[in-house]
């Protein structure tokens, strides 16, 4: 049987950068499909080829020549991007047919490709890794549903009228989906950010990425405003001046949206070398600082979109057995359990006192790690989410792949959950 083709088309991160999609893909190839990804390049971190094949999944890259924090740059990338993915995906299909349009969001651009394709037996899966409207009002503060958060709301329902199957991060998501998205239940499919532990594993420490630092703080993530890594580096602050902590040092990892802005506020709180900011580094980079580290920074704000999604770096620092502090979300809760130090409020200071108190307290840190591990091999490992991906598939194509398909060995009992 010929092998079914399936598009994996993401906007707002470039591949394999993106691991959620990453995963997703290879997990895909390796049962029996033919996969192409089509995501932006992104010179900052390399990736530049507009077409190349890794592990057996095809990529294409296209040009993103917009960037920026401002909601006027969002929309000429967003624009941009709804042009050039409908070009080289119809492009594509008249090629090289695919049977499914596996969409990731944000944004919730995409679903014209089902009404374009639909007719011609083409399905369509729409992954929510974000409620676009809410990241929308949490990015730049809105509370008010102004026009563009019309349009938003407005997108997100075509989506879910489009797909034949909705991928979730986690159930409150799964609930927007069956709610608000008025799907049914047993065609949303809940495929968490759980890692690749193959890479995401301890590791021996190396103690000299602490430099003159006693313990290391780290983030590694995206750097939007509601990430909240100014929120870090004013806990930075707290611990390091109000506190007198000059003994705990942080690094950042990561880039994205905010980084001007983040690098004029470390100017500001002059922090020197006491706060410093990697950028993108290489996973190796990455993991050694995992590995060397003794806490790891959680600082997303609350907000209408935090308080329901799941942390990549979350489940990150687990699986590399680095205890955490985070502000007690719904789902940040649910992820890590007592693998994390919730601050006592949101704020600032509370976060850099919650850091402080796991610095000091190596038996709590040792235990939490213990924990962290044991939640990503056990319920939140990606073994669970990886059959449920392929649920999503054979929900769409009809048919069970472990009979035709010719590579899955997965049975469907347990998918949905």
């Amino acid at each position: 049987m010929t092998k079914p083709h399936a598009l994996l088309l993401v906007e707002n991160s470039p591949v394999p950068l993106d691991r959620r999609v990453w995963n997703e893909a290879r997990e895909l190839e390796r049962n029996g499909f033919r996969v192409t990804i089509i995501s932006p390049k992104n010179a900052k971190v390399g990736l530049t080829k507009s077409r190349e094949t890794l592990e057996g999944v095809n990529i294409i890259r296209f040009p993103m020549p917009f960037g920026g924090a401002a909601k006027t740059d969002f929309i000429a990338e967003y624009s941009w991007a709804l042009v050039a993915c409908h070009f080289l995906a119809l492009r594509l299909f008249a090629k090289d047919k695919f049977a499914i349009v596996h969409a990731a969001n944000p944004p919730d651009i995409f679903f014209g490709l089902k009404w374009l394709l639909g007719p011609l037996g083409v399905k369509f899966i729409f992954d929510q890794h974000d409620l676009s409207p809410e990241t929308y009002q949490s990015k730049f503060d809105e509370e008010r549903q102004d026009l563009v958060s019309r349009l938003l709301g407005w997108m997100e329902k075509r989506s879910y009228n489009a797909a034949d199957a909705v991928i979730v991060t986690n159930e409150s998501y799964r609930e927007r989906a069956v709610g608000r998205g008025r799907k049914a239940n047993d065609s949303v499919f809940t495929v968490r950010n759980s890692p690749d532990t193959a890479l995401f594993h301890p590791r021996p420490a190396k103690p000299e990425l602490k430099g003159d630092f006693e313990s290391l703080v780290v983030f590694v993530g995206n750097m939007g405003h509601q990430d909240g890594v100014h929120v870090l580096l004013e806990a930075a602050n707290h611990v390091r001046k109000t506190k007198g902590r000059e003994d705990i040092g942080f690094v950042i990892m990561g880039t994205g949206d905010s980084w001007d802005a983040l690098q004029q506020l470390h100017k500001d709180l002059e922090l020197g070398d006491g706060a410093r900011f990697l950028g993108y580094v290489s996973d190796e980079v990455m993991l050694d600082y995992l590995a060397s580290a003794d806490v790891g920074a959680a600082p997303d704000l609350d907000s209408p979109l935090n308080a329901i999604s799941t942390m990549i770096k979350t489940m990150d620092y687990m699986a590399m057995g680095l205890p955490l502090v985070s502000f007690d979300l719904k789902e940040s809760n649910v992820s890590a359990g007592d693998a994390a130090l919730y601050a006592r409020d949101h704020s600032p200071e509370a976060f850099g006192d919650a850091i402080i108190e796991l610095i000091d307290d190596p038996e709590a840190r040792e235990r939490m790690a213990k924990i962290g591990q044991d939640r990503i091999a056990g319920p939140l490992s990606w073994n669970h989410s990886s059959n449920n991906l392929l649920a999503a598939y054979e929900h769409c194509l009809g048919y069970n792949m472990a009979v035709e398909g010719g590579a899955s060995v997965h049975s469907l009992e347990g998918r949905s959950a």
